[in-house]
């Protein structure tokens, strides 16, 4: 089945791609959007589309909400029947890193400074730069993280080494089981 995608970034679309592979859909056509704002605003057209056609649409929690339940009906309080749009706690690096031991290797770090729990970060973005910080790869580092004085919050390939990290290594149900917004999403999307 193809499911239609909308995400708020690079490493979102990762993730949404690999999801619907992982159960047997296509992820087509993808509307990436330019962040959450982007992605609000759309979100009454995707889910108007949805009425056509499968739907999967991906928003990080922030802290924008007490809740991924709360801020789903304030933003969608009627869904399509064939949307399915996932708020993910607190943000998709949570995701990510609920795959410690894949995500150790690719990224050269320790597994054992992965939380757990990672969708009980506060940041997970944050989280991720501190644990690159140590990784035994240079080149990750220089990627990854920002420069000293470019007042940028990231480096210039981190989206897309996650991204590359999403559709090459990450492991899913491994995720799930340390991810329960993850694993919702993934029943939800069975049943679509």
């Amino acid at each position: 089945m193809r499911v239609a995608v909308a995400v708020e970034g690079a490493p979102d679309q990762a993730v949404a791609k690999r999801l619907c592979e992982t159960l047997g859909h296509e992820a087509g056509p993808i509307h990436p959007c330019r962040g959450k704002g982007d992605l609000d605003s759309r979100l009454p057209g995707f889910n108007a589309a949805a009425q056509f056609g499968p739907w999967l649409v991906l928003r990080d929690l922030d802290n924008d909400a007490d809740c991924p339940a709360m801020l789903a009906r304030s933003l969608l309080p009627k869904p399509s029947s064939r949307m399915r749009f996932r708020i993910v706690v607190r943000g998709i690096e949570a995701w990510l890193l609920g795959d410690p031991e894949a995500f150790a290797d690719y990224f050269s770090v320790g597994e054992r400074l992965i939380a757990r729990n990672p969708e009980e970060l506060a940041s997970p973005k944050a989280e991720i730069l501190k644990l690159l910080t140590n990784s035994r790869s240079r080149e990750i580092r220089e990627d990854m993280l920002p420069r000293e004085g470019s007042g940028a919050k990231v480096g210039p390939a981190f989206p897309s080494r996650l991204a590359h990290f999403a559709s090459s290594a990450w492991r899913i149900h491994h995720a799930a089981r340390a991810c329960p917004s993850l694993a919702r999403c993934l029943a939800r999307l069975q049943a679509i």
